[in-house]
């Protein structure tokens, strides 16, 4: 528990400090101290409240009376000339400055921030950057670190009191408390005094900045008393900062802690927060591990345990469980009794969560992890008015997602979106465009059930820090769009490598950045013209070619980037087959994978950039035409499955991308393979062959045990294979099998064990496969055309019908 966290103050006595100021000392985001405050507050009746925060913000305290402002928010103060850095200053509900704020405004009195200036603040983090030492968590902006601290206030009274955990302690000194106590400055008193002796044994903790801040203070307090009276101001701020508050000191002392701090301009706004950031495990070191549970306690100081419950109940039987009210009504009980077991006044979230436990989830834990997700954190966000100052990028962000009806919320949710429509296309755009500017509010995902180009599934979610990362984006242009453009174009000249301005000008065609696209390409064209590096240039194409196709469906010209690509695949034909010799097995292993980019890069140029189907191509065609891209790719692995030089498990990748086209038949395959498994192969090599033929591609697997022949090689060469090289080989051919479907292994086990049946040779033309006739069975094979027309549509069944010379289609044909 960090040291402002703690709940005291009280009213000065007129012999000490800087006059009779009433001074509220409060945990922040307690709803207890939130309760007392308002009490203390109704009691007192102060001409001005002043408040633990950034003195920048005080033209912003109005907006707190918008109803448009609900909680929870936070302040944001970033640097002017450096929008990255950024503090917050959170408030739920039920925060005590909250509240303060509310009763001020709400009773026509002033209220001001009196802590440290932000301008100091995001001045000091720059210089902390290297050794970052601050605030202790609780006590100022969100991101400082505890510095030097020797105690833990509240685990200390805690011990003192004979408890264990300082947590519960304080809930019940202070948040279980009923709202009717007839002093409402009794609890202030006397954690004051508890924090006062505290100090005196142990010293003022937090570094060199706690007594800097609370210098301010002093001065802040001051300049209050001096325009509205001794007693007429109340101070609301963290316990820890009470004793120094109303320590006597020297008004020169103050200003000379002050004297010469570093600062920078910083602007002020308010900004949308959550319960699951205000939660300790979203990051924030001020946080509380039940930001749901207090929101509760403030909103319901009268039955909270039966409300929780019957919340818990509701929750539960949303998900399909049954629960009755009668497992309400025993849950209740069992909480009510835990607590009087364990001596506390009422049942905290430890009693309850073990009533639910016990009761509602009969006692497995595995319900109790939603419980907490929804309702102990919770994904309640806060909202900010129109009015409320922002950058222009960010009135720009307001104005598109309203248009485009895409609120931002804190919890996740999946978007699917169809291109083909105008609504959709500009939600993907805006996406898009914002992930280009870093602010990564939607993650693309998986489409379900579609796999067309026109389909896009985005996961949303906004978190708080997204409205710093608009700040920083602001410097690129006061619109989304220009933002994008400029961010992009300035990305492509800074880029390292090839591969990466190829990525940047697919995310210029998806976000629809038609402006910036041209200056992308000129750094594309120059990059590669310049690089030789094989594996750049096939780590590149395939971006290049997907771009081609997002701008059929985005109606984006692509011109230009058909040409790039053309000009890629020819340098890589030409350079593949000498960068396939003389490699490791690392090498080997990366260079597979790049001829299996560059041959699906290739097939969707041709959809791309091809011909209506049956157009012949104009001779000779030029370099860009689809067919001489195709016979060049055909060429070129020609000559990798045949060269002795280039690494096996290319090879061997090659000969299967071919037979998988139909430019070698089985037969020719069955050679290939029969020449590699040979025994002037060594193992290693030969079993890469295996690894680059049948393994990763898809079907490799069914490819053995549709062609018995192909599997017989394979058996025949692992059983020949000496006991010394087989352990060497063997976990090549694990990682090879093991990739298979359960089904596909069985198959090939079965065969195996069956032995070579009636197949009269290893490279004979005939062979049996469990389960397949030696030839097709016509009848059973025309039965399933009418599927096939079905699949297909009008047009395809229209095609189908009958073959080139008017003849009805069979399944032979087909």
């Amino acid at each position: 528990m960090e040291p402002g966290s703690g709940a005291a103050g009280a009213r000065a006595d007129q012999s000490s400090g800087p006059g009779e100021a009433l001074l509220l000392g409060v945990r922040h985001h307690g709803p207890g101290s939130a309760r007392a405050v308002r009490r203390a507050l109704d009691a007192a009746r102060p001409r001005a409240v002043l408040i633990e925060g950034p003195p920048e913000a005080d033209e912003l305290i109005p907006l707190a009376a918008d109803e448009n402002l609900r909680p929870p928010v936070a302040l944001l103060a970033h640097a002017v000339d450096e929008p990255g850095r950024s503090a917050f200053w959170p408030m739920a509900a039920f925060s005590p400055e909250w509240v303060a704020i509310r009763w001020a405004l709400e009773h026509c009195v002033p209220a001001r921030f009196i802590d440290l200036p932000a301008a100091h603040t995001l001045a000091r983090q720059r210089e902390c950057d290297e050794d970052p030492e601050g605030t202790p968590p609780g006590d100022g902006p969100s991101g400082d670190r505890r510095a030097d601290l020797r105690v833990d206030p509240l685990a200390t009274l805690a011990d003192a009191a004979g408890h264990d955990d300082p947590e519960r302690w304080w809930e019940d000194v202070v948040e279980h408390r009923g709202p009717g106590r007839r002093d409402p400055f009794a609890p202030f008193t006397a954690i004051e005094e508890a924090m006062t002796a505290l100090r005196d044994t142990y010293g003022a903790a937090g570094g060199d900045r706690d007594p800097v801040r609370e210098a301010y203070m002093r001065l802040r307090l001051r300049a209050a008393q001096r325009e509205f009276g001794d007693g007429a101001v109340a101070v609301v701020c963290g316990a820890w900062h009470v004793p120094a508050l109303r320590r006597r000191t020297a008004l020169t002392a103050d200003r000379a802690l002050l004297k010469g701090l570093p600062r920078t301009r910083a602007d002020l706004t308010w900004v949308p927060w959550t319960h699951r950031r205000l939660a300790r495990a979203g990051g924030y070191g001020a946080g509380i591990d039940s930001p749901g549970w207090y929101a509760h306690l403030f909103a319901s100081p009268d039955r909270p345990v039966e409300r929780w419950l019957t919340r818990v109940a509701g929750l539960l039987r949303e998900e399909g469980r049954i629960v009755s009210p009668a497992h309400v009504i025993e849950a209740v009980r069992l909480a009510e009794t835990l607590a009087a077991l364990r001596g506390r006044p009422l049942p905290g979230l430890s009693e309850t969560t073990d009533a639910v436990r016990a009761v509602l989830c009969e006692g497995s834990d595995v319900p109790l992890v939603l419980i907490r997700d929804r309702l102990v954190v919770g994904d309640v966000m806060g909202e900010v008015p129109a009015t409320a100052p922002a950058v222009p990028l960010q009135r720009d962000l307001d104005r598109l997602q309203r248009r485009l009806r895409l609120k931002p919320e804190s919890g996740q949710r999946e978007l699917e979106l169809d291109l083909r429509k105008e609504t959709d296309s500009e939600r993907s755009r805006l996406l898009h465009r914002l992930r280009l500017l870093g602010v990564r509010w939607g993650e693309p995902a998986v489409s379900r059930g579609s796999t067309g180009t026109f389909r896009e599934t985005w996961r949303l979610r906004w978190e708080p820090e997204l409205s710093v990362r608009v700040a920083e984006a602001g410097v690129w242009g006061t619109t989304v769009l220009a933002a994008a453009s400029a961010r992009a174009e300035a990305d492509a000249v800074a880029a390292r490598g090839l591969a990466e301005v190829t990525g940047l000008a697919e995310r210029c065609l998806l976000a629809g950045l038609p402006d910036a696209l041209p200056a992308v390409m000129r750094v594309l064209a120059d990059r590669a013209a310049l690089d030789t590096d094989v594996g750049h240039l096939a780590q590149a194409l395939p971006a290049l070619v997907r771009s081609l196709r997002y701008g059929d469906v985005r109606g984006t010209g692509t011109g230009a980037l058909a040409d790039v690509a053309a000009g890629l695949a020819e340098r890589i034909f030409v350079g593949l087959p000498p960068a396939c010799a003389a490699l490791d097995a690392d090498a080997a292993e990366e260079m597979r994978r790049h001829v299996d980019a560059v041959h699906g890069a290739v097939g969707l140029l041709e959809e791309a950039v091809g011909p209506e189907r049956g157009t012949p191509p104009p001779a000779p065609p030029p370099a860009s035409h689809p067919a001489r891209l195709r016979d060049g790719w055909r060429a070129v692995l020609r000559v990798l499955s045949g060269r002795d030089s280039v690494a096996g498990v290319v090879r061997g990748r090659a000969a299967r991308l071919l037979l998988d086209g139909g430019e070698v038949e089985r037969d020719e395959a069955a050679r290939l393979m029969g020449l590699a498994l040979s025994r002037g192969t060594p193992p290693a090599e030969a079993a890469a062959w295996i690894e680059g033929f049948v393994g990763g591609a898809a079907g490799g697997g069914l490819l053995l045990v549709h062609d018995e022949r192909l599997l017989g090689l394979v058996d025949g060469w692992l059983t020949g294979v000496s006991a010394e090289a087989f352990t060497d080989v063997l976990p090549l051919l694990r990682r090879t099998f093991s990739a298979y479907d359960t089904g596909v292994r069985r198959s090939l086990g079965e065969l195996v064990r069956r032995g070579p049946g009636e197949r009269s040779s290893v490279l004979g033309a005939g062979s049996r496969t469990a389960g397949f006739a030696e030839d097709l069975d016509a009848v059973r094979a025309d039965a399933v055309l009418p599927v096939v027309r079905l699949l297909l549509g009008p047009d395809g069944e229209q095609r189908g019908g009958t073959d080139n010379d008017n003849q009805p289609t069979t399944a032979a044909t087909t």
